[in-house]
């Protein structure tokens, strides 16, 4: 076999910690704009980077299973993510009264950072 679950589990894993350490990066730099602004980067990333976490747990566990089985965890792990990002960015908005440009530059640049990362393990 050519790609194991323990090597999807892995490359899951450093791609997840790579956002986390470009959200947290990147929320020093806000910290320039306020204590505000670099709140809602850093909820923004990690929010992106825990919903990724939960579906990285949920879609690649259980082991080999039939690809109807594989497609419906997979499905379940990214409603998981999305319900996840949903409820952090209205925690983070209207609860939190964090800034919401801020939030949502953090929620990209973290999706970004994992673009990133994915490009580079291809080449690699």
């Amino acid at each position: 076999m050519l790609n194991s679950i323990a090597a999807g589990r892995r490359l899951a894993l450093r791609t997840i910690a790579f956002q986390a350490a470009v959200t947290l990066v990147a929320a020093l730099v806000a910290l320039l704009y306020g204590r505000g602004a670099a709140l809602g980067v850093l909820s923004g990333g990690g929010i992106l980077a825990l919903g990724s976490l939960l579906a990285a747990w949920k879609g690649l566990a259980g082991g080999v299973a039939s690809a109807g089985g594989a497609l419906w965890r997979l499905l379940v792990a990214l409603a998981l993510k999305w319900m996840v990002v949903v409820a952090g960015f209205y925690l983070a908005i209207a609860v939190w009264h964090l800034p919401p440009l801020a939030v949502i530059a953090g929620a990209v640049i973290a999706a970004l950072a994992v673009v990133a990362n994915m490009s580079w393990q291809a080449r690699g």
